[in-house]
């Protein structure tokens, strides 16, 4: 069986991720096939919307095949995993540039690469089981395929909350909060999924199978968010946990959140609150090619390989991150991930 399928059912082109034993992450020759069919359906004039759905219950999508490029670039093959991202970033622009509507039906987990397939579309549905999370600095990597994009425009600072932390959103909370367009009961995905297959407008069909978004316990947390995570140094967003942490009434949470944040790499920490810092101010195409700056360094550190290896390969849960401490990384080695590559930039053309 194929790792995704492709479909037309009446007026709708249909992507089906279909690897649920392994979340359905999303392999280079996913991205490939995802991206030439898009470009063929983009052209097709008997096709007026694109779905994009998964097997299985767990995950849309968990994310990049991530075991895939740990294993090649342990190996020494550098350029190999770095042609992922090459083909995967314009994938991305051309999701969020795609001129017919493209409905991401999400019930599950959906992280990294699965962010990148589904919330650039139009219309971004939350079923049930809908958990958003960008992890990655927890194993040594950085929020990219357009998070530097997306999250400095959540409201507030829940962006730099989410990268920093890894902190999950559901499904209402991320309607309430601009990363999805609506809220749909996973037991109407199957019917919603027929219903926009036979022509009407988009967004008249989503209005009538949309329901209000429920509790949002994010809401209640925003302003405490806003109020520690606007610093422009990880160093100072702790000092201020510290203190919340020492009395009043976020200090549970606050502790909490320090500690979470503690244990993730110290260089990721410090570039992904470049990102946000730098990302309102930049345009999607140059997001994405300030992402795959970073990760032509990434590829060639340390901390990328040693998450993997404490989190998915060996799974003791305890790597040990190269700096190991925030101040012992420097704003010149946060620079350097951000440097222009020459003749190695990415292409979006």
């Amino acid at each position: 069986m194929a790792d995704i399928l492709f479909e037309r059912r009446g007026a709708a082109g249909i992507v089906t991720l279909n690897r649920p034993q392994a979340l359905n992450a999303v392999t280079h020759p996913m991205v490939l096939a995802l991206a030439q069919t898009l470009a063929e359906w983009r052209d097709d004039r008997a096709i007026t919307r694109v779905l994009i759905t998964a097997a299985g219950e767990r995950a849309f999508s968990a994310g990049g095949d991530i075991r895939a490029l740990y294993d090649l670039g342990k190996a020494g093959r550098h350029e190999e995993a770095l042609a992922f991202w090459r083909d995967e970033y314009p994938l991305n622009a051309l999701i969020k540039t795609y001129p017919k509507p493209y409905v991401a039906l999400i019930d599950g987990i959906v992280m990294g690469g699965g962010f990148g397939v589904s919330m650039h579309g139009s219309h971004r549905v939350a079923g049930d089981r809908f958990r958003f999370a960008m992890p990655e600095v927890g194993i040594g990597f950085f929020p990219d395929v357009g998070a530097t994009y997306l999250l400095p425009r959540l409201p507030g600072e829940l962006g730099s909350y989410i990268a920093l932390t890894g902190e999950r959103l559901t499904g209402d909370e991320a309607v309430v909060t601009g990363v999805a367009t609506h809220r749909v009961p996973s037991a109407c995905f199957a019917e919603l999924l027929v219903a926009l297959s036979d022509g009407e407008p988009v967004d008249a069909v989503l209005a009538g199978f949309a329901t209000a978004p429920g509790e949002a316990p994010i809401l209640a947390r925003c302003p405490a968010i806003d109020r520690l995570f606007v610093h422009d140094r990880v160093e100072d967003i702790l000092a201020a946990l510290d203190a919340a942490a020492a009395g009043g009434a976020d200090a549970a949470w606050a502790s909490a959140t320090a500690a979470t944040i503690r244990a993730k790499s110290p260089l990721s920490l410090k570039i992904a609150l470049r990102q946000m810092r730098l990302g309102p101010s930049l345009t999607f195409s140059a997001c994405m090619r300030t992402e795959f700056r970073i990760v032509s360094r990434i590829v060639h550190g340390h901390d990328f390989y040693e998450g993997v290896r404490a989190v998915i390969v060996d799974k003791d849960n305890a790597p040990l991150w190269q700096p190991a401490d925030l101040v012992a990384v420097t704003e010149a080695d946060v620079d350097r991930h951000f440097a222009p590559l020459g003749t190695g930039e990415l292409d979006l053309a």
